[in-house]
């Protein structure tokens, strides 16, 4: 994506090599607003939580934001006091270096769990400052990056009160991957005008209907943290009724843009080859459609038989049936696209196997299950499990 495309009004980015990754890696970053902006976060939901996600819950309650700081390669997670402390430090740091208040900065982390971070690396805060500039947002979500293999980004415009608003959104996540806020980052910024308390609403429905329905691995990680601010250079009316249609139109490119995000993490999970949708329709409610869909989306038989490009229904239905929802198992169709391999339950036959398996052997496909029990309905964005999946875990920390 073209640097100008990135840009948003209000907003400046850098990156620096700090020697956290290796001389030759960006691994530390900056997100910069020119005056504090408001803002709203989401993190996660795991019982661990890495000390910036704790001082970021604190941080975030006022509302406002000026800065993030983000660095790859430790994740500063189960660190203890010291951890706390580095984490205050850093932001103390860059406080220091952009003239701001230390409360304005919030702090993101990325990579091993364990390892205290070596403070020497925000030496390089004046250098990074120094170096900020509002067409330097790819050098941001390159430096995030721990195994992704991409940067993943994605912009929205649109108009509210006759003013061009635009969104832009970064996010990092290859592995680690089932964000219940929900080893995932997300940074979003807007230019328009809007409250604190409708953007956290904004926010949270967002994060529901994408990142929290991605899963590479099914596992949650210790530093989820989506941000999102707000610089108000649009000058538009401030939206501050969350049910105006004004705020309507900011949801709606708001879930089109995380969804966006959240499918790039599922297409680059580590040593994955297929986009998968895992769609349940007909279940007695929307709970019981995502408790199928998920259990199916994480279920390593599933996902191993999608990387050998196996229409092995068989392991389907069994997921299905460890789910723990109620259904029928004699009214149970499953297709992959239009191509219907089951129907009440019951194999259709060879011919319909080969139609499943053409389908397969594309790199992005939907299984549809069918309970014909009720109006719940569901989707989980998935991927398969590959052999490189193993070598890139397995290899992690090497």
């Amino acid at each position: 994506m073209d640097a100008l495309d990135l840009q948003v009004d209000g907003f400046l980015f850098g990156a620096v090599k700090s020697g956290i990754r290796g001389k030759d890696r960006l691994d530390l970053a900056l997100i910069s607003c020119t005056a504090p902006a408001t803002a709203a976060a989401v993190f996660t939901t795991s019982q661990v939580k890495a000390a910036p996600v704790l001082l970021g819950m604190e941080r975030i309650k006022s509302g406002q934001v000026q800065a993030v700081l983000v660095n790859s390669g430790i994740a500063n997670a189960c660190t203890g006091k010291e951890g706390m402390a580095k984490a205050r430090g850093a932001a103390a740091s860059a406080a220091l270096a952009l003239g701001i208040s230390e409360e304005l900065i919030q702090v993101s982390s990325t990579g091993v769990i364990g390892q205290q971070l070596d403070m020497r690396c925000f030496e390089h805060l004046p250098r990074l400052v120094a170096g900020l500039g509002p067409d330097r947002a790819m050098d941001v979500a390159r430096a995030i990056m721990t195994t992704d293999t991409v940067p993943k980004t994605a912009i929205r415009t649109l108009l509210i009160d006759g003013k061009p608003v635009k969104i832009m959104g970064m996010c990092k996540g290859a592995g680690m991957i089932m964000p219940n806020m929900a080893t995932m980052l997300s940074y979003i910024m807007t230019n328009a005008a809007v409250s604190a308390e409708v953007l956290q609403g904004i926010l949270q429905r967002s994060v529901n209907q994408s990142f929290n329905h991605i899963t590479v691995d099914g596992d949650t990680s210790t530093n989820d943290t989506v941000l999102f601010l707000a610089s108000g250079k649009a000058k538009n009316a401030r939206i501050d009724d969350p049910k105006s249609a004004e705020a309507a139109l900011l949801q709606e490119s708001v879930n089109e843009l995380t969804r966006d995000l959240a499918l790039q993490i599922v297409a680059d999970g580590e040593g994955a080859t297929k986009l998968v949708t895992i769609k349940v329709e007909g279940a007695n409610d929307d709970a019981e459609a995502e408790m199928a869909a998920r259990t199916i989306a994480n279920s390593p038989l599933v996902k191993t038989a999608f990387f050998g490009q196996d229409a092995n229904w068989g392991r389907i239905i069994a997921a299905l049936g460890r789910s723990g929802i109620t259904f029928d198992q004699t009214t149970v169709d499953i297709s992959f696209d239009t191509a219907k391999i089951v129907g009440n339950g019951l194999w259709l036959g060879t011919a319909a196997e080969q139609a499943a398996t053409e389908i397969l052997r594309q790199k992005s496909f939907t299984v549809v299950v069918s309970l014909h029990q009720g109006r719940g309905t569901c989707s989980i964005y998935t991927c398969d499990l590959s052999i490189d999946y193993v070598k890139i875990n397995a290899d992690y920390r090497s």
